[in-house]
């Protein structure tokens, strides 16, 4: 039985850092609050155990939200 190699083409779609914002925001804005806020967490909980090595105790809670 003879196996064959697939090919993958690589694809480059080239967006303005204008558009990239905008659909950043439209994609988030389609998310509910605990969706949103679970994933904030999570990046939190990431970052701090990537740099401390372990995430905090005790993280003060503070919501801003910014004007659209």
């Amino acid at each position: 039985m003879k196996t064959t190699a697939r090919k993958m083409a690589m694809v480059v779609n080239q967006v303005r850092m204008e558009d990239e914002d905008s659909l950043d925001l439209i994609f988030w804005l389609s998310k509910d609050a605990s969706e949103r806020l679970k994933e904030v967490s999570r990046l939190r909980r990431d970052y701090f155990t990537w740099l401390n090595g372990s995430f905090p105790k005790k993280i003060e809670k503070v919501i801003n939200k910014r004007p659209l």
